[in-house]
């Protein structure tokens, strides 16, 4: 659905994109997740035909977007951060008006009205003025605009910024209603929206791509905890010896008592050590109180290629 291959954009002096690649298949639902100022609302400008590259392609649904704008756009449903509503009119006439905008027929108005209105949960408040609406209603419109012609995909710039905990709820579940039927890219900076709502996240920093994966491949490694009820003199020197093991750092006690992080050889990446880590400590008589594999959130990812890009800064 969108192919981007080597993606430059500079702003002056500021060089928003360094060579961005990056692939979405029909169907997926990602998360662009940066830190503000990473790139993200640029490559989504660039995507929906809003700002041209300075260098670089993008093909959406085999599309280029550079020489076929206006076909693209009319394929695509998208959500700005700050959505593109008239206060002074009724959330009916402002969803009619889009639909003319969109060149849907007149005959088909009321049927795509009806399901996006539905879809969205506006139906109670059709009649209202939109500058009447809180946030979450006027994002609920936000989408509801961009659903209207039924997109084959749907691009979402931090859908959920300022809402309250219970809207938040609201949009994620609206979202994953819609990703029954469209691919949908969102970005944001909160890392708790990409998972609980994606399969797969790219991570962006500085205008780079720093990953791209699946949040289960970003998660995996083959590092293990162990917690013993004693301190053991030669036990980091044991581990090393275990097959596929590349390090052993001593960390915090864990309530009270000595605890090691065992780092895996990242070629074998998801590979479970615990057992061997296990005869390691029965066949030296170890008073082994615990012991599980390390699994890395997406904050810890991101926070790996946080201090990563500090360091080469």
């Amino acid at each position: 659905m969108i192919d981007v291959s080597d993606l430059t954009k500079s702003y002056g002096a500021i060089q928003a994109l360094r060579g961005v690649s990056f692939n979405i298949a029909e169907g997926e639902i990602v998360g662009l997740l940066g830190p503000n100022g990473a790139g993200k609302t640029t490559i989504i400008k660039i995507l929906t035909g809003y700002l041209q590259p300075d260098e670089g392609m993008v093909w959406i649904n085999d599309l280029d977007v550079l020489n076929h704008t206006r076909e693209v756009q009319a394929q695509i449903g998208y959500l700005p951060e700050t959505a593109p509503l008239y206060p002074e009119l009724t959330v009916q006439t402002y969803l009619r008006m889009m639909a003319d905008l969109r060149q849907i027929p007149e005959a088909e108005q009321l049927a795509c009205i009806s399901e996006a209105v539905y879809a969205t949960g506006l139906q109670d408040y059709l009649t209202r003025s939109i500058g009447t609406l809180s946030k979450g209603y006027r994002q609920r419109l936000g989408l509801a605009q961009a659903i209207l012609h039924k997109p084959k995909l749907l691009i979402l710039d931090e859908p959920t910024v300022g809402l309250d905990p219970t809207q938040i709820i609201e949009i994620r579940n609206l979202i994953r209603r819609l990703a029954e039927h469209s691919t949908i890219l969102f970005s944001t900076h909160i890392l708790s929206e990409v998972e609980v709502l994606c399969d797969r996240a790219i991570i962006l920093m500085n205008g780079v791509v720093k990953a791209d994966a699946r949040l289960s491949d970003l998660a995996a490694t083959s590092n293990a905890m162990l917690v013993v009820r004693e301190s053991q003199p030669d036990i980091a020197r044991v581990l090393q010896g275990v097959m596929g093991v590349r390090g052993v750092q001593s960390v915090d006690p864990v309530a009270g008592f000595p605890a090691f992080r065992i780092l895996g050889d990242p070629e074998m990446t998801g590979v479970d050590l615990c057992p061997a880590i296990y005869e390691a400590a029965r066949a030296h008589g170890w008073p082994v109180r615990e012991l599980w594999r390390d699994v890395r959130t997406l904050e810890t990812v991101f926070n790996e290629l946080a201090r990563g890009e500090e360091v080469m800064n």
